[in-house]
């Protein structure tokens, strides 16, 4: 069987870390696309489809974060945000906006590569549990497990990657707290305070998706001392 090419859009006004970059994934057997800005990658997602983007933060006019939160509501294509700006906040917008994970400039290109890989592998993971469950009703919406879709009656609500694959991992355990530590490692990221915030982020904003009130969740519960819990009707 051929191994599949990803087809990388690495995003930065920066010509020298867009050459630089460009050279490294091609090494790794990646397809790169390059655009100079959030303009330019937007005529390039209109015509390409691409498996993964890496997105500069700090770009001149739309910079990656608002390029980030309006590409989310629109793709199920996973975002790696590039970020000069390493403090804990700044992170978490970029979560927030619905990147997949982010690491702060300067970095080293393995690294990235190794993040990219990540994800690449959790947004490409085959299940190979059996789905006893086909859907889930959850008030208005209906998750279908097989499909890994949430409909709104006749509409289909988007989820970026990462929150898809949440709905995933809470479907194979409804009524059953999962811990942050566990949904850390079921994601396939790096242990530790700072990942575990940043689930508690991509939580908040699938509440906002399928709660009535996210502040007085219903269907995604906070169990104290034990995480998080999938409570369908």
């Amino acid at each position: 069987m051929t191994k599949k090419v990803y087809h990388l859009l690495v995003i930065d006004d920066d010509q020298r870390i867009r050459d630089l970059l460009k050279k490294f994934f091609q090494k790794a057997k990646f397809r790169v696309s390059l655009a100079e800005d959030s303009v330019h990658a937007r005529e390039l997602l209109k015509s390409l489809k691409f498996d993964l983007l890496v997105c500069d933060v700090m770009m001149p006019g739309e910079d990656g974060v608002s390029l980030t939160n309006s590409l989310s509501k629109e793709l199920k294509t996973p975002i790696v945000l590039l970020t000069a700006k390493g403090d804990i906040n700044n992170r978490i917008r970029g979560l927030e906006a619905g990147a997949d994970d982010y690491i702060s400039k300067p970095f080293e290109p393995q690294e990235l590569l190794l993040r990219i890989q990540a994800v690449l592998k959790r947004t490409s993971k085959v299940e190979d549990e059996i789905l006893f469950k086909k859907s889930f009703k959850i008030g208005e919406y209906v998750y279908n497990v097989e499909r890994g879709e949430l409909w709104h009656h006749k509409n289909l609500v988007r989820l970026t990657t990462t929150e898809s694959i949440l709905m995933q991992i809470f479907s194979k355990k409804p009524n059953v707290p999962i811990s942050r530590t566990n949904l850390v490692a079921e994601l396939g990221r790096d242990r530790g305070q700072a990942q575990e915030r940043a689930i508690d982020v991509q939580i908040t904003r699938l509440r906002k998706k399928i709660e009535t009130d996210p502040k007085l969740p219903r269907y995604l519960q906070t169990v104290r001392s034990s995480g998080y819990m999938f409570t369908p009707d």
